[in-house]
C-alpha cells in the first residue's frame, strides 16, 4: 500500500500531469480537497473508488483515513491543488506517514504562480529587469511567518514577488513595497486561474487598492508585484545570440 501525493494543478482539469492522472486512475481510494480540486478530475478514478473530500477534515482525521487504507492494503491517490512543494500542508502529512512506516510518493503539479504567469502572458524573469522570483505569503491564522521573512527583505532585491493568500493584506503590501518598487510599479491580482470564473486585475501599487475596492476578490487570489510584469525596453537574452558559444551551437555556424 502506498499513498500517492499528486499535484492536481491550479484548477483546469487538463492541467494535471499524465503521471498524476494515471495514478488517480489506478488507486481504489482518492482523497482530494473539494474546495480547490475540480470534480472533473474525479472522473479519472476507477469505478467503485472510495472518494474522500478532505476540505472539512482535521489532520487527525486525514491520518485515520491513511491508516484505514493501509490496513486494507489499498493505495491512496491524495490530490492537492497546485504543486506539492509550496503551501501544501504536505510536510505534516509525510511526517505522520513516516511515523507509521507507510510508504508514499510525490508527483509534482503545475503551481499556481506558473499558471498565473501564463494567464498574464508574461515571463517573470526578464533580462536586466528581474532574474529572481520570490514565492511568499502574508502572515495569517494558518501559520506564522518566520521573523526574517518580510516583504521589505525580499523587496530590497527588486525581484518579481508572487504573494499567495494575500488579498486581505493589500494595504500592508502597498505600504511595504512602494519604497522599493515605486508607486508606478505594476501589480497583478489573479483569482481562480484556469477555472471558468478566472479573474485578472492589473494595476500599479498606486491604484490597486481602489481597483480591488471596485471589483472585490476572494482571499485565495495571488498577487504579483514587479517590473517584469510590464517590461518592454529590455535587452534580449544572450542565449540565442549568434555570438553566444554554447554546447549545441558553434558561434561561427550560419
Amino acid at each position: 500500500m502506498t499513498v500517492h501525493f499528486i499535484g492536481a494543478g491550479p484548477g483546469a482539469a487538463d492541467l494535471i500531469t499524465v503521471r498524476g492522472r494515471d495514478l488517480v486512475g489506478r488507486c481504489p481510494v482518492c482523497m482530494y480537497a473539494g474546495s480547490l480540486v475540480p470534480e472533473e478530475l474525479l472522473a479519472h478514478c476507477p469505478a467503485g473508488a472510495q472518494l474522500i473530500d478532505s476540505a472539512a477534515l482535521t489532520l487527525d482525521q486525514i491520518e485515520n483515513h491513511y491508516l484505514e487504507a493501509h490496513a486494507a492494503g489499498l493505495d491512496v491517490a491524495r490530490l492537492h491543488s497546485g504543486d506539492l512543494s509550496i503551501f501544501s500542508a504536505l510536510a505534516e502529512q509525510l511526517r505522520r506517514l513516516r511515523r507509521h512506516g507507510i510508504p508514499y510518493t510525490l508527483t509534482p503539479g503545475v503551481p499556481a504562480f506558473a499558471a498565473a504567469a501564463a494567464a498574464l502572458g508574461r515571463e517573470l524573469t526578464v533580462p536586466g529587469i528581474a532574474q529572481s522570483v520570490v514565492l511568499t505569503r502574508m502572515p495569517g491564522r494558518a501559520s506564522r511567518m518566520p521573523e526574517g521573512e518580510r516583504l521589505k527583505t525580499f523587496a530590497a532585491s527588486g525581484a518579481t514577488i508572487a504573494i499567495h493568500l494575500a488579498i486581505h493584506s493589500m494595504d500592508a503590501i502597498v505600504e511595504e513595497l512602494i519604497p522599493y518598487y515605486a508607486p508606478d510599479c505594476p501589480v497583478a491580482v489573479l483569482m481562480r486561474v484556469s477555472w471558468p470564473d478566472e479573474r485578472i486585475l492589473r494595476g500599479t501599487l498606486t491604484d490597486i487598492r481602489a481597483l480591488l475596492a471596485a471589483e472585490p476578490m476572494e482571499r485565495t487570489a495571488l498577487v504579483f508585484v514587479g517590473r517584469a510584469l510590464e517590461a518592454a525596453g529590455f535587452d534580449e537574452s544572450s542565449l540565442y545570440s549568434p555570438d553566444y558559444r554554447r554546447r549545441f551551437r558553434n558561434a561561427n555556424a550560419i
